[in-house]
C-alpha cells in the first residue's frame, strides 16, 4: 500500500561507537562523540530532515569492536541536540525498566519546553541481558515486558493530559497515588516504539505514535506496515511507520556490492555472534536476519547501489506505505553530505520525499 504521505527523512544518528556496521572497515572511530553528532544534526536540518533518533546502550557487545560500547546518554545529549537545533525533532530513546514513568514525564516535559514541543520519545521494553544483568536487573519474560511498556506509556499521557485529574495507577508494575507532573508538555509528545514481534505490534497499536522496524528487504515492508495499520485500526488508532535503512552507494553498483562484501569480510565476529544471541533470545524482532545481515548495518535495511539505485529503492520503501526513514551510514558527516549531492536531488524530482519544516 502506497503512502499518500511524502516520505520523511530522518538521521538514527550515531551516539554510540562502531555505528553502523559490526565490522572493523572503514570505521570512523569519534562519530560518537557529542561535537560530530551536533555538526551532523545541524547539516540534517539544513537539509530538511525532520527527525534524529539515538540508539541507547549500557554496555556493548564484546568482540574486537565492543560494537556499540561507548554510549551518550540519551535525554541529555537530546537537550544539548534540541538547544543547538531550531526546527528538527529530536527523540529520546529510554529502556522502560530503568526509568520510573512519573521521572520521565518530567524529564519529557523539561525536553519539551525547551525546545518548543520538538521532543519524542522511542520507548524501548528491553532485550539485552547483558546489560540488565550489569545493573542485577532480571527482565520479565516477553510479553510481560510489554505488558509493563504499555502501562508506562498510558502514565505517561495521563500525567501529560490537561484534562486529567491526579493520577491514580496501582499495576503490578507501578503504584501511583494522586500522582501531577508539572509543567505539561504544550502538545502531546510523539511516541515511538522499536519492534515487530506480536507483542511489540500489539501495544504500539494501542499507545504508541510510531512504530520503528527493521525490515530484511524491500518486498517484506508492505506486510509489516499493513500490520502495523490493521493492529491500530482495532483500537480506532492511526500508527505510523519508520525504517533505519543503510545507503551504500558508489560510482558502479558492483563498486557498491564490493564495499558490502568488504564490511562483511571485516565483521566483528565475536561482537556480531553477541548481538544476534541477545537480540534472538530477547527481542522477536530479527527472527530473519543472519550474521552478515547484521554485521553490515546492525539490523538496518540495505540499499546498495549507485546513486540511482538507491533513489529508487527509497522510492519502492514509500510505495510500500512507509512513513519515515531514519538514514544510517558509514562516515555520517560524509556521506550525509554525498547524500544531499547525489541523493537527494533525485528524490525531489520523484516528488516522494517531504523536507520541508516541521
Amino acid at each position: 500500500m502506497a503512502s499518500s504521505e511524502k516520505l520523511q527523512l530522518g538521521v538514527f544518528m550515531p551516539n554510540c561507537s562502531n555505528m553502523p556496521s559490526i565490522s572493523t572497515h572503514a570505521v570512523v572511530a569519534d562519530q560518537w562523540h557529542y561535537e560530530n553528532n551536533e555538526r551532523i544534526a545541524l547539516l540534517a536540518e539544513r537539509l530538511g530532515f525532520r527527525y534524529l533518533f539515538p540508539v541507547s546502550r549500557w554496555r556493548g557487545f564484546g568482540g574486537t569492536t565492543n560494537f556499540l560500547g561507548i554510549s551518550l546518554e540519551t535525554n541529555t545529549w537530546a537537550a544539548a541536540l534540541l538547544r543547538a537545533t531550531r526546527s528538527i525533532r529530536v527523540f529520546s530513546t529510554v529502556h522502560v525498566p530503568l526509568f520510573h514513568p512519573v521521572v520521565m514525564a518530567k524529564i519529557g516535559a523539561t525536553l519539551a519546553h525547551m525546545s518548543g514541543d520538538r521532543w519524542g520519545l522511542n520507548v524501548v521494553s528491553g532485550w539485552s541481558e547483558r546489560e540488565f544483568g550489569m545493573m542485577g536487573i532480571t527482565l520479565a519474560e516477553h510479553s510481560r515486558r510489554y505488558e509493563r511498556t504499555g502501562a508506562f506509556v498510558d502514565i505517561l499521557r495521563k500525567l501529560w493530559d490537561p484534562g486529567q485529574a491526579p493520577l491514580d495507577h496501582h499495576s503490578e508494575w507501578y503504584t501511583i497515588t494522586a500522582g501531577v507532573s508539572l509543567p505539561r508538555p504544550a502538545r502531546m509528545p510523539e511516541i515511538a516504539n522499536a519492534g515487530v514481534s506480536a507483542d511489540a505490534r500489539a501495544m504500539t497499536a494501542e499507545y504508541c505514535d510510531w512504530s520503528f522496524m527493521s525490515g530484511a528487504s524491500i518486498e517484506a515492508l508492505p506486510a509489516l506496515v499493513n500490520s502495523v495499520h490493521a493492529d491500530a485500526e482495532r483500537f480506532q488508532r492511526k500508527v505510523r511507520t519508520a525504517i533505519f535503512p543503510f545507503p551504500l552507494w558508489r560510482d558502479s553498483a558492483s563498486q557498491a556490492e564490493d564495499e558490502l562484501a568488504r564490511i562483511i569480510e571485516h565483521k566483528d565476529a565475536e561482537a556480531t555472534g553477541n548481538w544476534l544471541r541477545d537480540i534472538g533470545a530477547g527481542s522477536g524482532s530479527f527472527d530473519t536476519f543472519t550474521e552478515n545481515m547484521l554485521a553490515a548495518s546492525g539490523g538496518g535495511l540495505n540499499l546498495i547501489g549507485t546513486a540511482e539505485d538507491v533513489a529508487e529503492q527509497l522510492q519502492a520503501v514509500h510505495r510500500s506505505g512507509v512513513n519515515a526513514v531514519m538514514l544510517t551510514f558509514q562516515d555520517y558527516e560524509r556521506d550525509l553530505q554525498r547524500f544531499a549531492t547525489d541523493i537527494l536531488p533525485l528524490l525531489k524530482r520523484m516528488q516522494i520525499v517531504d523536507t520541508s519544516e516541521a
